[in-house]
């Protein structure tokens, strides 16, 4: 080893200083995980409450499976009906206003036999199979897809 200071002898590694931690974060990313625990946790409720919101149309499908006469499909969509709209909206409603008020307040085509059924269904002494699970179908489209209490017509 010579003593000039320009030496290449004198030349050594380049120590690297250790390598930045995960853990513990910036004090900027507790705000941000506290933050996210919110926004979490709000929507974990916001999804609870939907859930409990439309524990009436679950049950309401499981009773329409088990229905199989007009007048039973039309009973569990007056009860499904009530628990959506005001009962001094649907209640009083028969015939040939009720399957109106069914078709308006839900964006679901209702064909002219469901119509016919629901119009004369207590009434009516048999009708055809087809017709039934024609108007089955129906029910179940409204009673997935009307609006809530908020927003049926009036």
């Amino acid at each position: 080893m010579s003593s000039d200071p320009a030496s290449l002898d004198r030349l050594h590694d380049v120590v690297e200083p250790a390598p930045v931690p995960w853990w513990p974060p910036a004090p900027g990313w507790y705000v941000v995980m506290a933050i996210a625990a919110v926004v979490l946790a709000w929507l974990g409720v916001r999804r609870w409450q939907h859930w409990r919101a439309n524990a009436y149309r679950r049950a309401a499908l499981r009773e329409l499976n088990d229905a199989t006469t007009p007048t039973d499909i039309s009973a569990v969509l007056r009860r499904t009906a009530l628990v959506a709209a005001p009962r001094s909206t649907v209640a009083s409603l028969t015939g040939d206003r009720w399957a109106s008020w069914l078709a308006e307040s839900t964006s679901a085509n209702m064909p002219p036999q469901v119509r016919e059924l629901l119009a004369a269904g207590v009434y009516q002494q048999s009708a055809g199979s087809g017709n039934v699970s024609l108007l089955k179908e129906y029910a179940q489209k409204w009673i997935e897809q009307h609006p809530s209490n908020d927003r049926v017509p009036r």
